[in-house]
């Protein structure tokens, strides 16, 4: 059994699949392994994987498949892991030299189901660092048991924490993964069957974002299939564990409510107004309980030092029907002043 192994889909990214896998393969951790998933990409990525197979022997496992998207390709590369651990890195990202190390040993001191670390926002094509996320000490611990609320915390993608192996193996699977916000699907299946959280309050990972993307158009069909697989998720969590339903209708709100809302408003086809009333009503009748959620009061932000204070501010011009004007003034400070504001 390897310590950790780390799933690398590859889709269109030769330009940076090598910067990925040097990164990798430089790990101050040894007995890892890279799972890359060669999802059936049209350019050079399998000629560059095979270029490191036969460098660096078993420490490259290729899966050259046709292509099926990234949820398939996870739940293939999960099944070849044979890692105590496994992580994910996306191929056009790269890591820090002890992001394996830090990651697995705090996992293993802590015996925890999850270790978390931080990681640099940068900008592809300059270099500029946009943000470090996740750095700061009051990130703690946490049991999802006891302290189920610091879910809602947590970032929805699986590329910056390891997990111990048997909770991907075992996790339980949609029938049919969303077109979008899969990672935030992927990662509500861990927590269901996980406990501890340990975080470690570095920058491990080096996300690249491009300054000048646009937000691509949302399909109808897209924002249905988000809807249904989060209902998929709702049916699991209610079989599974009941208490945890007031923590997901919490985060249904932070990626239905704002995240989703906040992508359709880039679609100039999209009638704005109709898609908020229709996701108010989904959310009502599905998550009823995120407009009197215990996480997003007054209350909760002053005592837990301002945790949720923009989903409480947020949640207030849902209240006074003011969220498409607050949609407005987002989408300014992020596309005229430059100013990120994450979750």
């Amino acid at each position: 059994m390897k310590k950790l192994s780390i799933i690398v889909p590859c889709y269109k990214v030769e330009k940076y699949l090598p910067r990925c896998l040097d990164s990798l393969m430089n790990q101050t951790l040894e007995d890892i392994e890279a799972i890359c998933i060669n999802d059936g990409s049209p350019d050079r990525c399998i000629d560059i994987l095979k270029e490191y197979k036969n460098k660096y022997g078993d420490k490259i496992v290729i899966i050259d498949k046709k292509n099926e998207g990234v949820w398939k390709g996870r739940k293939d590369g999960v099944k070849a892991a044979s890692g105590e651990y496994i992580g994910f890195v996306d191929s056009d990202d790269y890591v820090n030299e002890k992001f394996a190390e830090k990651l697995y040993n705090a996992a293993k001191r802590n015996n925890a189901d999850i270790a978390v670390c931080g990681f640099d926002r940068i900008d592809l094509i300059t270099g500029k660092l946009y943000s470090r996320e996740m750095c700061k000490d009051s990130k703690k611990s946490f049991n999802i048991s006891t302290s189920p609320q610091g879910i809602i915390n947590l970032n929805g993608a699986p590329w910056n924490k390891i997990y111990k192996a048997h909770l991907l193996k075992d996790m339980d699977d949609l029938k049919n993964p969303p077109k979008i916000l899969d990672d935030l699907m992927f990662q509500l299946l861990i927590y269901i069957h996980s406990d501890k959280v340990v975080y470690i309050p570095d920058s491990l990972i080096y996300y690249m974002i491009r300054s000048d993307s646009i937000i691509n158009t949302i399909s109808k069909e897209q924002v249905d299939s988000t809807y249904r697989s989060m209902l998929e998720v709702r049916d699991i969590y209610t079989r599974t564990d009941k208490t945890l339903l007031g923590v997901l209708d919490t985060v249904a709100f932070l990626h239905l409510g704002i995240s989703l809302m906040y992508r359709l408003s880039y679609d100039k086809n999209c009638n704005l107004k109709q898609a908020i009333k229709r996701n108010n009503k989904f959310l009502d009748k599905e998550f009823p309980s995120w407009r009197k959620s215990p996480y997003m009061t007054l209350g909760y932000v002053v005592k837990n030092r301002f945790d949720n204070l923009k989903l409480w501010i947020v949640r207030c011009t849902y209240r006074f029907h003011l969220f498409g004007a607050f949609l407005a003034v987002y989408r300014f400070m992020i596309d005229k002043l430059k100013v990120d504001i994450k979750w």
